[in-house]
């Protein structure tokens, strides 16, 4: 859709499927698995591409439409391709982009499962990877090889909070025809728009603050029409589709995205300051504290910090699971984006995978505790983690 005009949050109400004869006020919900036609010939002329309607839910449904198109409208690009999580977005945006013999360029401090398709999973098709670590882009140039296709980061990291400076990775893609992708789960649209800094490609885990409340999976990329459309052809032809209930759920999670994401923010920032005075805490990182080492970067590129911080423990492992188990209020939970305040341990959980000296590259320590904040109120969210410090000796 043409969005390039639009970027405002409230554009989302306005942007949604017509209403129906009952004139309904919320989005009608398209729970069915294809679409009928008056005739024979409509159905010949929409299959043959001469008519544009819906045919099939696995690659096409209005109330998928419509989160799509919002997703347009908050991240300011032609067009978007929901698919049924966010690591599917990646897988599908990898596989339709790159071809056996075709190389990668990838920051190191990635989400452990995005580490595993790119390490594990792509090179079964050919598909080589080299990877730089973002606070040391000077590295790049010698990382650029002939078949170098694509450059991919995600920033803030998961969980390192480590920053890409998106202005400086555009100059280089652009300068070696590089696909610039940024994964941009961690901000939100609301905080940073990676387009206006020269990214092709958004990707989202929309299971994440996009749905706000930890109730469903989904995953959508944005950019223009050159790459979504082959997107949108890998995956009408290996389904990795979005339920029309989940984008249900995600489009109406967009109308109430920004006011959540100031509060989050709001919370967050308070919480790190907080855990930066504390005794039990030897570092905090979030990219609106002074002492993150990238924090004029996130002056820069962001509106706000994000709804996350991390802290290190002292004591490493084994107090960073005494001070989950101590917990009373948080959820102790791999998801993130809640309304509710999660805490979890990555490197036991979702980077455990990872070697040392990967878990090292992005970030990862023994004792690193991140913290999804909630909307509770903070000083409850305070307490509960001063407890579990304090009971954690």
């Amino acid at each position: 859709m043409g969005s390039e005009k639009r970027h405002n949050a409230s554009e989302v109400i306005r942007t949604r499927i017509p209403r129906t004869a009952s004139m309904e006020h919320a989005s009608p919900l398209y729970l069915t698995s294809s679409f009928c036609y008056q005739n024979a010939e409509e159905m010949r002329a929409v299959f043959a591409g001469e008519e544009k309607a819906n045919i099939y839910s696995r690659f096409i449904n209005p109330s998928v439409t419509e989160f799509q198109e919002r997703m347009c409208v908050l991240e300011g690009t032609e067009a978007a391709m929901a698919t049924a999580s966010g690591m599917s977005a990646n897988f599908a945006a990898f596989m339709s982009l790159l071809s056996a013999g075709e190389h990668l360029i990838s920051g190191s401090a990635i989400f452990g499962s995005t580490h595993s398709m790119i390490t594990r999973y792509l090179p079964k098709w050919g598909i080589k990877h080299s990877f730089f670590d973002m606070r040391n882009p000077d590295e790049l140039e010698k990382l650029v090889r002939p078949e170098t296709k694509l450059l991919y980061v995600e920033t803030p990291s998961n969980p390192g909070l480590d920053l890409a400076d998106l202005a400086l990775l555009n100059t280089f893609a652009k300068a070696h025809d590089l696909i610039f992708v940024v994964d941009n789960t961690f901000a939100s649209p609301i905080f940073q728009q990676p387009k206006k800094f020269g990214a092709d490609l958004i990707i989202h885990s929309a299971t994440k603050w996009i749905d706000g409340q930890g109730r469903t999976l989904g995953g959508v990329v944005c950019g223009p029409h050159k790459y979504i459309d082959e997107i949108f052809t890998f995956c009408r032809n290996t389904g990795p589709s979005l339920s029309p209930f989940n984008a249900w759920l995600l489009s109406s999670g967009l109308e109430t995205l920004a006011v959540r994401m100031e509060k989050h923010a709001e919370n967050a920032m308070i919480l790190a300051e907080w855990l930066a005075e504390n005794h039990h805490v030897s570092a905090t990182r979030y990219p609106f504290l002074p002492s993150h080492p990238q924090y004029e970067l996130a002056k820069k590129q962001m509106k706000t910090g994000g709804g996350v911080v991390c802290f290190e423990v002292k004591g490493g492992l084994a107090q960073g699971k005494k001070f989950l188990d101590n917990l009373k209020m948080l959820s102790v939970t791999a998801n993130l984006g809640d309304v509710r305040s999660i805490a979890s341990h990555p490197a036991s959980t979702t980077h455990a995978k990872l070697s040392e000296e990967e878990k090292l590259k992005t970030g990862i320590t023994s004792g690193l505790i991140r913290v999804s904040v909630g909307l509770e109120d903070v000083n409850d969210v305070i307490a509960d983690i001063d407890q579990a410090l304090a009971n954690s000796k």
